[in-house]
C-alpha cells in the first residue's frame, strides 16, 4: 500500500471531479481495491450513473452495494485499497431509515481506524450555497457538515476538488 495515510478523505461539489480524484489515489495505492457504493438504482438515470461509474473502475475493482452498512462492507476489504463513494449518500440513507447517523459515524471511524488497510471517502461539501428553504433540508445541510469535519478530524489527509483542480486542505 503506497502513500495513503490509514484515511483520505476527498471534499467537492456535484461534478466536481472529486470521485475521479479519489479513484485515482486508490488505483494508484494497490492493484487490488474495494469500492463502497452507497448508491441505491431509485430510478433509470440513477441506474445508468451507477453502471457508467462502474464502467470507469475497469479491473483490479471489487464493488460492495451499501447504502447503510459501509462498516459491514469495510470488514470485507481482505488487502484491497477501499473507496467509499459516497457519504452525502450514506447519510441521505441513514436519515431516511432513522438511523442514528452520528452513532454510525463513530462505529465507521472506528473500524477505518483498526483497518489494515487504506481508506479513501467521498463527500459532498454542500455548505457552500444558498441556506434551504425546507427544514429537512436545513437538517440534511447541517447533518452533513458535522458529518465532515468529523471525518476530517479523524482523516491523515484531506483534500477538496474544485473543477478538477485537487486542493490539500490537511496532510498528516
Amino acid at each position: 500500500m503506497r502513500d495513503l495515510p490509514n484515511l483520505t478523505l476527498v471534499l467537492g461539489g456535484a461534478r466536481s471531479g472529486k470521485s475521479g480524484h479519489a479513484q485515482a489515489l486508490a488505483e494508484a495505492a494497490a492493484p487490488e481495491r474495494l469500492y463502497i457504493a452507497t448508491a441505491e438504482p431509485g430510478d433509470a438515470e440513477m441506474a445508468a450513473r451507477i453502471a457508467a461509474h462502474r464502467a470507469e473502475r475497469g479491473p483490479g475493482w471489487r464493488t460492495a452495494e451499501a447504502p447503510l452498512d459501509v462498516t459491514a462492507a469495510l470488514a470485507t476489504a481482505a488487502d484491497a485499497a477501499v473507496l467509499v463513494d459516497c457519504l452525502t449518500l450514506w447519510l441521505s440513507n441513514l436519515m431516511a431509515a432513522e438511523q442514528d447517523a452520528p452513532a454510525q459515524t463513530e462505529t465507521l471511524l472506528q473500524a477505518v481506524a483498526d483497518a489494515a488497510v487504506p481508506v479513501v471517502m467521498v463527500s459532498n461539501e454542500i455548505g457552500l450555497g444558498l441556506v434551504p428553504d425546507t427544514r429537512l433540508g436545513r437538517r440534511f445541510r447541517d447533518a452533513q457538515g458535522r458529518l465532515n469535519q468529523r471525518v476530517a478530524q479523524a482523516a491523515g489527509r484531506v483534500v477538496f476538488v474544485a473543477a478538477g483542480l485537487p486542493l490539500t486542505l490537511k496532510s498528516g
